[in-house]
């Protein structure tokens, strides 16, 4: 039998969400049906809905931080049983058959792996959603596969946004090889970059924050970082100048970046999270003279986000967030907007 599934969704890009009822399909037999506790809000969530990038398809429910309770399991499901605690990020499938794929790297899935919602929804006939729906919803059915363990230490309502922004920052510290007597940089102290702080200095690197003000230093020293640099300091940028191993770039929005590759040493890189719209100007000068290289990042495979969340247990790493009821997220859309978070909105799913 379908699922009837309380949700709020997104009808039109200038139009407020709104209640949203649908069925999730029945549990195949290697799915694995949750119940959603907590659902993380990203800033991607915004450029979907506001069809930033192009092709979003209504009625839509955004959602890719999921965190949750197992309600049912299918018959062929060994990793999971009722009760359990788990987690579901960016995706909910992949091609299972490309070198990505195989190397347990399902993000970069050559034909594109499943995104948990906006996607054509290969369970279609089961469901009646021609997309997958996402998480500002009341359950959700993925693959055995697809779906990962929380571990008790975290809790689960701060533990929701790790499925997105803690692996997007975890996955490129670990690519990049951060460790003791790393020195890492990171772009924008907001639901990215705080969480890149907290696990850079935990993987013992020395972190400093770059900035457009001073105004968030003492939350920046209270994650772990070391050093703090207003953008705007020219001074202290200049002084900064061919510091760091790693940089982590997180900022949304276009901004100048041609300055901060000056700050990489020797063979160092900027890593770009932040889902820009517009193109952002770099000098092939600046990066030739030192062998610098500008690069980016996206989530992590499953077996890495797994890891990733035992790393934040492990080391009492969660989010900072501002828990609110699905029916507020308009207005957390509009706080978002003015990045007026700090550092993460969760929906609490209980209140819908």
């Amino acid at each position: 039998m379908p699922i009837a599934t309380r949700a709020f969704a997104a009808t039109a890009s200038d139009a407020p969400l709104s209640p949203y009822d649908f069925n999730r399909r029945d549990p195949g037999p290697d799915d694995v049906l949750i119940e959603i506790k907590y659902a993380g809000v990203c800033h991607s969530d915004l450029h979907i809905v506001k069809n930033d990038l192009g092709g979003t398809r209504y009625p839509i429910v955004p959602g890719h931080e999921i965190a949750g309770v197992v309600t049912a399991v299918g018959e062929h499901v060994s990793r999971f049983k009722v009760g359990d605690r788990v987690g579901v990020g960016c995706m909910v499938d992949s091609c299972r058959q490309c070198q990505p794929c195989r190397d347990g790297e399902e993000q970069y899935c050559v034909p594109g792996f499943d995104q948990t919602y906006g996607w054509p929804d290969r369970h279609a006939a089961q469901s009646g959603e021609t997309i997958t729906q996402g998480g500002y919803s009341t359950a959700i059915v993925v693959d055995q596969n697809y779906v990962v363990r929380i571990p008790d230490a975290l809790p689960l309502d701060a533990a929701a946004p790790l499925l997105c922004a803690g692996i997007t920052t975890y996955s490129p510290l670990r690519h990049w090889k951060v460790g003791p007597g790393s020195k890492v940089a990171v772009i924008g102290l907001g639901g990215l970059g705080h969480m890149a702080v907290k696990q850079a200095a935990a993987m013992g690197a020395e972190v400093t924050v770059l900035s457009t003000s001073d105004r968030k230093k003492a939350d920046a020293e209270r994650m772990g970082a070391k050093h703090f640099l207003v953008a705007s300091d020219s001074a202290a940028m200049a002084a900064a100048a061919e510091s760091f191993d790693l940089i982590i770039n997180t900022v949304s929005a276009t901004h100048e970046i041609a300055g901060h590759a000056q700050l990489l040493a020797k063979d160092g890189t900027m890593v770009m999270l932040g889902l820009t719209t517009e193109g952002l100007p770099i000098y092939a000068l600046g990066l030739l003279w030192r062998r610098r290289a500008v690069a980016g990042s996206l989530i992590g495979g499953i077996r890495e986000t797994q890891e990733m969340l035992d790393f934040c247990a492990e080391h009492g790493i969660a989010c900072d967030i501002e828990l609110m009821a699905p029916d507020q997220i308009n207005e957390a859309y509009e706080r978002l907007e003015k990045s007026d978070v700090r550092y993460r909105f969760v929906l609490d799913m209980s209140r819908i």
